[in-house]
């Protein structure tokens, strides 16, 4: 029973990564570009997603109860996984070990990106340009954003990668190479949007 109940979160874990995490993020980062063609541009997508009906129930249901067990379940995968990177370094030993690092990365950096955005919305603040400009108006904080960033394209490029694999989709080792292919470009583009995004807001 424990190893069916096992099973199944393993599933749900790795398809809430993709659905509806791995979608949302591709969506945040895809509105953040929208700052490559200026202040006016990403005010008005921040706008139109802030006026979308029920976007607060839309929020917990879709994207802060998913990543809240993917987290929680992700860090007990941590503290389980036994890594073998020392005795087979094979490439896919090394992004096994990736894909936990950045999990902790990424985890880290959404509970501060949350509390220097949404929670300040909370508490009054306005989600525009210019809060997103000030807060990377510090170098640290932009070498933070940028390490978040990178870490959440990889570990959802990759976390595509197991995904196919777990489901049974990619089973050969042809299919798994070609996957392994399709994910690294994933990662390549998904990072460019992403750091191109971050860049618009530094002045």
């Amino acid at each position: 029973m424990a190893k069916g109940h096992s099973f199944l979160s393993q599933r749900l874990h790795s398809l809430l990564g993709l659905v509806p995490i791995g979608l949302f993020l591709l969506f945040h980062l895809t509105a953040n570009y929208q700052a490559t063609r200026g202040a006016e541009a990403y005010n008005s997508t921040v706008g139109l997603i802030e006026n979308l009906p029920f976007v607060l129930a839309l929020e917990f249901i879709f994207i802060y109860i998913p990543i809240l067990f993917h987290a929680v379940y992700g860090v007990y995968l941590v503290f389980q996984a036994k890594h073998n990177v020392g005795n087979f370094s094979y490439y896919r030993n090394w992004f096994f070990l990736l894909q936990r690092i950045t999990g902790i990365i990424t985890l880290i950096f959404i509970v501060w990106h949350v509390w220097e955005t949404r929670i300040q919305k909370a508490l009054g603040a306005e989600v525009n340009f210019d809060m997103m400009a000030d807060i990377l108006s510090n170098p640290a904080m932009i070498v933070f954003y940028a390490i978040g960033i990178i870490s959440a394209t990889f570990h959802l490029s990759n976390g595509i990668w197991a995904f196919l694999v777990h489901w049974g989709i990619t089973v050969g080792p042809r299919s798994q190479r070609i996957a392994t292919y399709f994910t690294m470009a994933v990662f390549v583009v998904v990072t460019y949007i992403g750091l191109r995004a971050m860049a618009a807001f530094i002045s």
